[in-house]
Parts: C-alpha cells; sequence; structure tokens
C-alpha cells in the first residue's frame, strides 16, 4: 500500500509545517475561557486537543474531514453489489482527506488481507487462559495486548530509532493492527458463544465482509450491515474517552497496541462503548414489565415516565453535542427499513423513537431529546441473530480502531508531545477564589 503511505506523509509534512506557523504567530491568544465548574464537571466544553480525522458538528453529527454520514455513503466506494460504504474508504479519507477511488480502496483491502496472516497462537492462549463467562471486552483487550509482542515501533525504539521516523513504524503498526483486529474479535465471539467453531480467514472478501464471515455471518445483507457499522463507528472526534485515551497514551509513546487496548478499557465503561448494550436490557426489561415484545406507543411512554421517575435516563437518548437525531441512527433506520421492516425489535426501537423526545422535551430541562446511534445498533444486530448483547462493545471497538489508530499515526507524523495539562487541588481553588492564589492569572 506505498501509494496511501506516501500520500499521508506528503499531507502530514504540509500540516505540520501549517501548525508551525500558527503556533508562532497565534500561540498565545485565548481559546475560549475555561470556567471553574469546567475543572470539576469532566473538562466538558474545554478546546485542549487537537484531533485531525473528524469533527463533531452540533446540527450535522459527525463530519470524517469535513463529510457528512450522508454524504460519504453517497461518495465512498461500496463492495461490489453492496449498498453500503466501505470501511477501507473511510480509514483512507481519514488519513489524507481525500475521497479514494475503487482502486484505491481494492488496493488497502488487498494490503490489510495480507497483513492477516501469521497472528501468534499466543493470542489465542491468552485469551484460553481466561473463564469462558469473562465480559467479551475483557478477552478482546487481552488479545490485543497479547498481540502486543508483534509491534514494529516498539522493536525500533527499542533500537535507538530517529524521532522523525516514528510515523513510519506507528503506520505500520495500526496497519497491521487494524488487519489482525477482526481475526481476535471473532475469535472471542465463537470461544463464548459458538462452542469454538473454526473459521478461516476468506482473504477475497473486504475487510468487513470478512468480518461477518469470520463472525460466522455469511449472509450478504449482514456483511452490509457489517460495513455500515463499522463505518459509522469509526471515529468521534478527539474528546470522547476511547479517543482521547489513545490519544493519551499514544502521546507517551506507547505503540498502537498499547495505545489502542487502552483506549478499548474506556470504551468498556458503561458511560461509552457499553451504552448499546444498555439499551437492549432496557428495552427487555421493559418487554418482561409490560409482558409483550410487541408493545404499544402508550405502553412504552408509561414505561418511560416510570424510568425516568425512578431518577434514571432512558439509554440511547441525549448527546453531549448533537442537538438534532444522530445520522448514524438515521443511517441504521434506513438499512433497516430496507433488510428487516418486520422485525420486532426493530419496531420497537421506532416506537420508542416517536415516544421519547416529546417526553423528555416536556421536561425541559434537555438539551438533546433525540436518540443517538446506540439507541439503534442493538436491535439491527439482533434482528440478525446476534443477541449477545454483550458483545457489541466489541464490534464498536473494531470500528474505532480505524479512528484512533488513524489519529495516533498523525499525532506521530505531526510530532505532537505528551499530553500533560494542568490540574489543581479544591484547597488551590478556594484560594484563588479569595485572591490568595495566582495559579492561573
Amino acid at each position: 500500500m506505498e501509494k496511501l503511505k506516501t500520500l499521508f506523509k506528503a499531507k502530514a509534512d504540509q500540516a505540520a509545517a501549517e501548525i508551525k506557523d500558527l503556533i508562532k504567530d497565534h500561540g498565545t491568544k485565548k481559546i475560549g475561557e475555561v470556567q471553574l465548574a469546567q475543572i470539576y464537571q469532566g473538562m466538558r466544553g474545554i478546546t485542549g486537543m487537537v484531533y485531525e480525522t473528524s469533527l463533531l458538528d452540533a446540527q450535522e453529527g459527525i463530519r470524517f474531514r469535513g463529510y457528512t454520514i450522508p454524504e460519504l455513503q453517497q461518495k465512498l466506494p461500496k463492495a461490489k453489489g453492496g449498498t453500503e460504504p466501505l470501511p477501507e474508504g473511510l480509514f483512507y479519507l481519514m488519513m489524507t482527506g481525500e475521497i479514494p477511488t475503487e482502486a484505491d480502496v481494492d488496493a488497502l483491502s488487498k494490503d490489510w488481507a495480507s497483513r492477516a496472516k501469521g497472528l501468534p497462537e499466543h493470542v489465542f492462549k491468552a485469551i484460553d487462559a481466561l473463564p469462558l463467562n469473562t465480559h467479551p471486552m475483557t478477552q478482546f483487550v487481552v488479545g490485543v495486548m497479547a498481540a502486543q509482542t508483534e509491534s514494529i515501533f516498539a522493536k525500533k525504539y527499542a533500537e535507538g530509532v530517529n524521532k522523525k521516523d516514528y510515523w513510519s513504524h506507528t503506520y505500520e503498526d495500526s496497519m497491521n493492527l487494524i488487519a489482525k483486529i477482526p481475526i481476535i474479535a471473532a475469535y472471542v465471539y465463537r470461544r463464548k458463544y459458538r462452542g469454538g467453531k473454526d473459521v478461516s480467514v476468506d482473504p477475497s472478501l473486504d475487510w468487513a465482509g470478512n468480518f461477518a464471515h469470520l463472525l460466522s455471518f455469511d449472509q450478504e445483507s449482514f456483511k452490509d450491515l457489517m460495513r455500515l457499522y463499522l463505518t459509522i463507528h469509526a471515529d468521534h472526534e478527539g474528546g470522547n474517552v476511547s479517543a482521547h485515551t489513545t490519544h493519551l497514551v499514544g502521546s507517551a509513546l506507547s505503540d498502537a497496541y498499547l495505545s489502542y487496548a487502552a483506549g478499548m478499557n474506556g470504551l468498556a465503561g458503561p458511560l461509552h462503548g457499553l451504552a448499546n448494550q444498555e439499551v437492549i436490557k432496557w428495552i427487555a426489561e421493559m418487554n418482561k414489565t409490560i409482558g409483550t415484545d410487541s408493545p404499544t406507543g402508550e405502553q412504552i411512554a408509561a414505561y418511560v415516565q416510570k424510568t425516568l421517575s425512578e431518577g434514571k435516563v432512558v439509554p440511547g437518548y441525549g448527546h453531549a453535542v448533537l442537538r438534532k437525531t444522530d445520522p448514524r441512527f438515521t443511517a441504521q433506520q434506513v438499512f433497516a427499513k430496507a433488510h428487516v421492516p418486520n422485525d420486532k425489535m426493530v419496531n420497537t426501537v421506532w416506537k420508542i423513537f416517536d415516544t421519547v423526545p416529546p417526553i423528555l422535551q416536556s421536561l425541559g430541562k434537555i438539551k438533546n431529546p433525540w436518540p443517538n446511534v446506540d439507541a439503534h445498533s442493538g436491535a439491527l444486530l439482533s434482528a440478525y441473530g446476534m443477541e449477545n448483547y454483550e458483545y457489541y462493545t466489541v464490534l464498536f471497538g473494531v470500528s474505532r480502531a480505524l479512528g484512533v489508530l488513524a489519529s495516533l499515526c498523525w499525532c506521530r507524523a505531526l510530532g505532537f508531545p505528551i499530553e500533560r495539562p494542568k490540574s489543581v487541588t479544591t484547597e488551590n481553588v478556594k484560594a484563588w477564589i479569595r485572591g490568595e492564589d495566582q495559579i492561573w492569572e
């Protein structure tokens, strides 16, 4: 894949020069004002990092290099006979800022298929050493960590590589890891849910299509679902936990394996990637309470009110930045209407979509009453027979590798330093309020 690597380096050199000039000419200017509440409330809204691959638009949703989800569905190359964009195309876009040709995407698919070979046996042994009831995300991260023995960056750094070449070895690690991640993830699935069934890689398939095959789902429409799923979950700008953690750990010059594994530990949290699992659990509990798997809008409304009265949230609704329905939700809804329009769980998700926003709007306190991507993804997977909802976050993790590792390549190419924000104690804060401490002045 020399074309992609060469083009990426050219783009990175140009961007590095531009950033150097920006810092030289404008480095002392303030971007916003940090409020006291922000330092206590998760640094929410503080602009404090550069993340080249994507940006979250409050009105249009996630933009990858400026392109919205609907635009990418139109512009990115698709598999032969398929209807959804290939994730390879999105990765190429995030790396270069350019929409790839079909030939570019085909070459990248073949490159990843070639790199997928030779995953060490100790990776599978490490996973097998865990109890079968271990959460799939734990098994997945253990597999990724075990594969770290293959890190080219770690070996080259130990040999004393020039820092100008960090990007190249990070690139190779990222490409190798992305190629092998579906094998690790699918092994976890087959081990936990399919009795350890052995399935071989099909090098003739694209990256997402082969992942579906390794999961033992060979329907063409499921392969297309994986293409859509792995594209729309790939990145979400740099401030979310998985992206930021990968960036943070990578800033210490940890290799791609260590950095990505750290990000996946963040993704496994209930407030982040585990949210898609929580949506399905909530619907299952609702159906059990109501006594039907086809609840009416009135029954859903009553259960939503009960959930809110208990001081809980409706999983899959609300977003820290978005102020409209998540375009990723819409993309999945369109797919479901085309492929599984009669599935009961999917229809329940649509009824919830009709019911929940007006209720949340009536409270007058919620800025975004609309569904996010998690509100639909689990039901769509369930419609195809993947009802093992604990595994859904692993799928999310496979997709997120594209964005966080593309960003890691950019960080190394641009020579970004170790991330080290300043922290203060509450005593400092009190003294500052009294005018006795000028720590922020």
